[in-house]
């Protein structure tokens, strides 16, 4: 793991209107990410992760604060901006999978490369060594429909990793599986962090946490924890 920040958030703030009162979904936020870190973002409904996991893949802007990705100021840039910083710099994975019913594996991994302006020989070569890398060589041409929900998320992951993102970040992405199909998927992210990649889970799952290697605790929006995980104090630095 790299001691080089990759992820800067200074005091980020997004507020709603809700009637009369506002509501402070995160209030003052600060957070250090460093490249090559395996964390989780740990809290129940309501308490602000979700707003966060939307702030960490520009999903959404922040009402106040800054957001350093990479050494670049992401909160101050258009929607336009914004949308080719996910496509080339941050991998989605999702607890539904999110992928298309009707195109095959191969062709589900390729899509972000198609907003990328790969051709198309190039797109299928690296979607099909990503998917051969995940354990689905033999699954290219298999539709969401022919396959088992362990497998979906593998897919899911292949297209995360297809444009070499700066970031992974999945949102409960062992919520919707067996407890086999999920130790296989939490296997693959260990692979894919012993590999040096920057992964952030998002979940409300504190044994799943557990098993990353830092936890921020978010509740009310605002961290009230970043620690290690229970018997690994010592396991980490993130300083």
């Amino acid at each position: 793991m790299s001691n080089k920040p990759l992820v800067e958030l200074t005091n980020i703030c997004k507020y709603y209107s809700s009637g009369e009162a506002e509501v402070r979904a995160l209030d003052g936020v600060d957070l250090t990410i460093n490249q090559g870190e395996f964390l989780s973002i740990l809290g129940p409904s309501g308490s602000g992760k979700s707003t966060l996991m939307n702030m960490l893949g520009c999903l959404d802007k922040p009402t106040d604060g800054e957001y350093q990705l990479g050494g670049q100021n992401v909160a101050s840039l258009s929607a336009n901006e914004l949308a080719g910083i996910r496509n080339q710099k941050i991998g989605f994975v999702f607890q539904s999978f999110n992928l298309l019913e009707y195109a095959t594996a191969l062709d589900n991994v390729a899509l972000p490369l198609v907003y990328s302006g790969i051709k198309a020989k190039e797109r299928r070569q690296r979607a099909a060594k990503l998917l051969e890398q995940v354990g689905l060589g033999d699954r290219l041409d298999h539709k969401p429909n022919q396959l088992s929900g362990g497998q979906k998320q593998r897919v899911a992951i292949a297209r995360a990793l297809v444009n070499d993102p700066q970031i992974i970040l999945a949102d409960e992405p062992t919520g919707a599986l067996d407890s086999k199909s999920g130790a296989e998927i939490e296997a693959l992210f260990n692979q894919l962090h012993a590999e040096g990649r920057t992964l952030i889970i998002v979940t409300h799952d504190n044994a799943l946490a557990e098993r990353t290697k830092r936890i921020i605790t978010i509740k009310d929006g605002k961290v009230i924890s970043d620690r290690a995980p229970i018997g690994k104090e010592n396991a980490i630095s993130h300083c």
